[in-house]
């Protein structure tokens, strides 16, 4: 599979910014320490989302914003925003089966249109999970660690 770490980021990036929105100024910084992960990495997963209308982002006082409710971004849309996948799919085939063989000559064929699918039906359920979903569960998660 090829979905790139970029998603997950995203996810946390959203999360972060909807439970310290009315806690604290949100910056960059302060995701990349919450993700863990380098700065400009997460620069540019952000800049990603500021693109697709799901953040934004100002270099004065508010910091960085939800431009959308939770509840209308989904898993889907921030597949599609951070670019998880490259124009070949969800699934990198083998470079050179051999051509010689029967299997390896026709395995293309035999494959394509069921990664496709699944590729597919991935999509569709992604569609039906909402960054509201992520961050309700973070939230009862939060709230059982301090119990």
């Amino acid at each position: 599979m090829q979905i790139t770490s970029r998603f997950t980021i995203a996810v946390h990036i959203i999360t972060a910014i909807d439970y310290f929105q009315d806690k604290e100024k949100v910056t960059s910084s302060f995701l990349a320490c919450s993700v863990g992960a380098n700065p400009l990495i997460v620069r540019n997963v952000m800049r990603k989302l500021k693109e697709a209308g799901i953040i934004d982002i100002s270099q004065g006082k508010s910091g960085i914003a939800l431009a959308r409710k939770l509840d209308e971004v989904t898993f889907y849309d921030i597949y599609k925003a951070v670019d998880c996948i490259n124009e070949e799919g969800l699934f990198h085939f083998h470079e050179n089966p051999n051509t010689n063989c029967p299997v390896g000559r026709n395995i293309h064929k035999a494959m394509d249109k069921k990664l496709l699918q699944v590729q597919e039906a991935m999509e569709e359920a992604m569609k039906k999970i909402t960054l509201a979903d992520v961050a309700e569960d973070t939230r009862r998660e939060i709230r059982w660690e301090t119990a």
